[in-house]
């Protein structure tokens, strides 16, 4: 099919929005590792689980047998506000490389939180909601995901309690505003109203905070007061089996136009967007149907993938949440203050992580720096300013276009457009200050975060 066939946005007809989420784990041979006990190192039980997540969510999370799960009707509905999303040619950015490869992007910026978190915060306060709760806690670290809960809680009327990362809060006052808008708390973490938050500020004065001293928090609230529950925004199986609306979309819209991939790019945090994105065409090569090259970006200064372990972990800092296996730098590893505040996960989902251990993804990191380049580049000439987190996506999307320019080769090049970065200013304002720094990691303060691992057999 010739590209003058191809539309600038591809987009789906609001009866072709999915009315079922994708469940890659029933199509994995090897499936990902239970989460276990803390205290005993067994799987963690249905009820184990419930004191911390709403039930449905916990049905959700073991579910590995089950492919496609129904999309309840008040969700599809809410869906209908912001969904399908386009699908773009970035036709334009070709251009200015100079490259023979066709690149596309998801793009999921297309609502007030201004990221794909809404997918699942929609669905985890529906869940909360129908359980009858009076509120729901979590953490975030660029903002994008407690923006994202807040409009959620707000439109079926839950409290809801923010931890939000201490470097973020400060570099991002008007995400947090945002939550505070809608309804929201939100409290910088680490911080002094919980017990967890005390011994970490002790533990470590001065600290910037992590994604894990978050989550550490914001479980402390939700199980020390009756009628709350935890929500998490990524890593768990339940989130990304939320998210994969976005694969489906972007599989559906190629398939309208008879267009196959040969790259899928995503960053890479703690799971959701990377998920989402590839999990419809994981399960095609699970199943033998087809074959793709799968690439998660992840932060030269946080590269779980790249430099982690694969190993059982807490998924928190404070280590009262359950032990999960998966690609980690240690619970304990608090990253440098990256300006991709959503990346600052010191592990990777469970499921990608047994994915990315079978050989079906390969990983690269990068240093933000040339991300910041990249996401100037693909704004003066795609006319979106993107988040910084999905600026990893671009930066690899590009270097694999250049790489396509010196082959030849038409390669078909498809990444996950996250989101908007229009409240992350500061960040733009350091990078064209030229104030902009790279921090990666040592060897030694890698292996002192894998020093602190949990001993599992």
């Amino acid at each position: 099919m010739s590209d003058v066939k191809i539309p600038y946005k591809i987009y789906l007809e609001e009866n072709e929005i999915p009315k079922q989420w994708y469940n890659v784990r029933a199509d994995m041979k090897n499936k990902p590792a239970p989460l276990l006990n803390p205290a005993t190192l067994k799987p963690m039980t249905a009820e184990e689980l419930g004191v911390v997540f709403c039930d449905e969510l916990v049905a959700q999370e073991l579910d590995e047998t089950n492919a496609y799960i129904d999309i309840p009707q008040e969700i599809q509905d809410f869906y209908k506000m912001y969904r399908p999303a386009p699908l773009v040619r970035a036709y334009c950015l070709e251009k200015k490389l100079g490259t023979p490869a066709k690149i596309y992007y998801k793009f999921e910026g297309n609502n007030t939180s201004g990221s794909h978190k809404l997918n699942s915060a929609i669905a985890q306060a529906y869940y909360a909601k129908k359980q009858g709760l009076k509120g729901v806690t979590t953490e975030t670290g660029a903002g994008q995901w407690g923006t994202a809960l807040s409009m959620a809680c707000s439109y079926f009327d839950l409290d809801c309690k923010v931890y939000m990362v201490k470097v973020s809060y400060e570099q991002k006052p008007f995400r947090r505003e945002v939550m505070r808008t809608y309804g929201a708390s939100v409290t910088p973490s680490p911080s002094n109203t919980t017990n967890v938050g005390r011994k970490i500020l002790a533990e470590h004065p001065g600290t910037t905070g992590s994604l894990g001293c978050a989550i550490s928090e914001a479980v402390e609230v939700a199980t020390s007061n009756e009628g709350y529950r935890y929500v998490l925004g990524s890593v768990l199986n339940q989130v990304l089996l939320h998210q994969s609306v976005i694969g489906l979309e972007t599989k559906a819209a190629l398939d309208k136009y008879g267009i196959k991939p040969d790259i899928i790019i995503g960053c890479a945090g703690g799971g959701s967007n990377l998920g989402g994105l590839v999990s419809p065409f994981v399960g095609e090569m699970l199943r033998g149907e087809n074959n793709y090259r799968i690439i998660a970006v992840e932060p030269a200064s946080c590269p779980s993938f790249t430099r982690g372990k694969y190993a059982y972990d807490f998924c928190d800092t404070g280590n009262i949440c359950p032990l999960a296996k998966m690609y980690t730098l240690g619970s304990n590893f608090i990253p440098s203050a990256n300006h991709a505040g959503g990346l600052r996960f010191h592990g990777m989902s469970s499921t990608l992580s047994q994915l990315y251990h079978d050989g079906y993804m390969e990983a690269v990191s990068v240093e933000q720096t040339e991300v910041f380049k990249a996401a100037t580049e693909f704004a003066r000439v795609e006319g979106i300013l993107p988040a910084p987190e999905s600026s990893h996506a671009i930066r690899v999307a590009i270097d694999e276009a250049l790489k396509c320019k010196e082959t030849g080769e038409e390669k078909t090049i498809v990444f996950g457009l996250t989101g908007t970065g229009y409240f992350d200013m500061v960040a733009y304002e350091k990078f064209n200050n030229g104030e902009m720094t790279d921090y990666i990691p040592t060897d030694a303060e890698i292996q002192a975060g894998l020093d602190k691992l949990p001993k599992v057999e």
